[in-house]
């Protein structure tokens, strides 16, 4: 057996979702670099149990501050919101003022045209 190959079957091994055969256990037993790669799958694992027991309480206020941010992101969004619409609004005015002025200018040239 190679350590290539023991090194592919550790993983599921030391998570016990296979097991070892013994020509495994004996190429373990004699080899050093793969005494090595188990000793290290099973930190790993003792490391991953730890976590799941592990409880983060939180600092106090947390909560607090995060939906203050919340709350703050939301209001700069919605008047981000209402700003664009007015600029909409603003500009869709003054393109109709501008476009009814020069309606206005062309009819009162018109008039003068006709008068004279």
């Amino acid at each position: 057996m190679q350590c290539e190959e023991v090194s592919e079957a550790l993983p599921e091994i030391v998570d016990g979702a296979a097991t070892a055969d013994l020509a495994l256990r004996r190429h373990v037993d004699t080899c050093v670099r793969c005494q090595a790669e188990l000793a290290q799958y099973r930190k790993v694992l003792r490391a991953m149990h730890q976590l799941r027991t592990e409880v983060l309480e939180p600092a106090p206020g947390l909560l607090a501050d995060i939906l203050a941010k919340v709350e703050e992101a939301g209001e700069r969004r919605a008047l981000r919101s209402l700003l664009t619409k007015r600029r909409v609004a603003y500009a869709g005015a003054i393109a109709a003022t501008a476009a009814a002025g020069a309606a206005g200018a062309m009819l009162y040239g018109r008039r003068r045209l006709r008068a004279a």
